[in-house]
């Protein structure tokens, strides 16, 4: 499956697939409802998350087949983590846990400071040893990015170096102020959306990723 790099932002991946495209057609459209959408982004989280862990260390150990003794590769080093942005990166954990049944799972909940307008946070847990252990940070969309900023600073404060972000839609200016600020962490998207509107939604989006999964207006 292929992903191709931003020839601008280096850290953005934009993972290109038949089947990610029909499914976020189908995610896009209004008509589409609740449960089918929820769906929809269980099934475009995997096949970004395919793409994402490619990198994921590896060692080599013996096993018993039913045939003979055989040298194989499993995956090697402290679990990982995955860590939604809450509410709506709850719809990408499932996905990316059955991909990767061993790991840990934290969580970050940020609301907006309105005189400063800035992302802080009401809630936040990961676990003991964190600074060793990869993170994949998910939010189905990466708008302003101020979110996304501000829950890697969060990480980083803790000794956490290894970071990716998934998400299923972006925008360039997203993209941007994640690059901006850490360039080091890489994002697999399965859209490079055109741009934000005045409310700072993406254009052309799929409306609040959140209500949409959640039943909620």
């Amino acid at each position: 499956m292929p992903s191709r790099q931003h020839e601008k932002f280096t850290n953005f991946y934009q993972v290109e697939h038949p089947l990610i495209s029909s499914k976020l057609t189908l995610l896009r459209d209004k008509t589409t409802n609740q449960k089918l959408f929820r769906e929809l982004v269980h099934e475009i989280t995997l096949l970004l998350a395919y793409e994402a862990t490619q990198l994921l260390p590896t060692k080599e150990v013996e096993i018993q087949t039913p045939m003979e003794k055989t040298l194989c590769h499993t995956l090697a080093g402290l679990d990982p983590v995955i860590l939604p942005i809450l509410r709506a990166g709850i719809g990408m954990v499932d996905a990316l846990s059955s991909l990767l049944p061993q790991a840990k799972v934290g969580h970050i909940g940020l609301f907006r400071n309105e005189q400063t307008l800035q992302p802080e946070n009401y809630y936040f847990k990961i676990p003991e040893d964190s600074e060793k252990r990869r993170f994949f940070v998910c939010d189905p969309m990466l708008a302003t990015g101020r979110s996304a900023v501000r829950a890697i600073d969060t990480l980083k404060e803790r000794g956490v170096k290894d970071i990716t972000f998934l998400c299923v839609l972006a925008v360039p200016e997203g993209v941007e102020t994640m690059f901006k600020h850490h360039p080091d962490v890489k994002i697999y998207s399965a859209s490079m959306d055109r741009q934000l509107d005045e409310h700072a939604y993406i254009l052309p989006g799929l409306g609040d990723a959140g209500d949409r999964l959640f039943g909620t207006h």
